[in-house]
């Protein structure tokens, strides 16, 4: 890895994008590396696209602003695609994460025909059928470990055990289905690599 990784999330309040990007902050915290993870606020309310941040580093991270150039970006809802420019900035060497059925021809022309690696996972499809409910952040949080390699996917999964043992301790029925979602997005994501 190299010395900074930075990642993008875009979703829709409620759908857990600024959870998860603090979830894997956590998550890297715990491998002993340097982490940021915040959200930009906008106008708070559900279904209102937002945007949170991911700094991984081996060093200590001196930034503090958005990320601009990230090395990855996260689309936890792909109606996102036609309005916000999700690519912006993304480097030509990263890769996007989208929470999407569709194929890669109409993905690359929701992207302005971006020619780098796209990553695809059908998010709803395993959230309902592991969770029970459509919650997105847990796949999507899965799916962008196994594409930038932040971490072991073995040492990841682990963790999130203990850190979904704890948060639901008072709901310990959902654990089991939050860690099959995990198990599922990591065999799931599709790679469509760069042109």
């Amino acid at each position: 890895m190299k010395d900074l990784i930075e990642i993008r999330w875009h979703g829709r309040g409620g759908q857990g994008a600024k959870t998860a990007s603090l979830l894997l902050a956590d998550a890297a915290f715990n491998t002993g590396k340097f982490i940021q993870g915040f959200p930009e606020y906008g106008p708070e309310r559900m279904g209102a696209p937002i945007t949170a941040f991911n700094r991984i580093s081996d060093e200590p991270i001196t930034i503090h602003s958005n990320i601009y150039e990230p090395d990855f970006v996260v689309v936890v809802d792909d109606t996102l695609l036609e309005n916000v420019d999700v690519t912006s900035g993304l480097k030509k060497d990263g890769a996007i994460v989208i929470n999407t059925t569709k194929n890669e021809k109409d993905l690359r022309k929701l992207l302005n025909n971006y020619d780098g690696t796209i990553c695809t996972l059908d998010a709803r499809k395993i959230s309902v059928e592991t969770i029970g409910r459509y919650f997105p952040n847990t796949p999507m949080l899965a799916a962008i470990v196994k594409v930038s390699k932040i971490m072991d996917e073995n040492i990841f999964l682990k963790d999130m055990v203990d850190s979904f043992k704890h948060k639901f301790a008072k709901k310990p029925e959902v654990i089991d289905g939050n860690i099959k979602a995990i198990e599922m997005a990591l065999k799931e994501v599709t790679f469509y690599e760069k042109k």
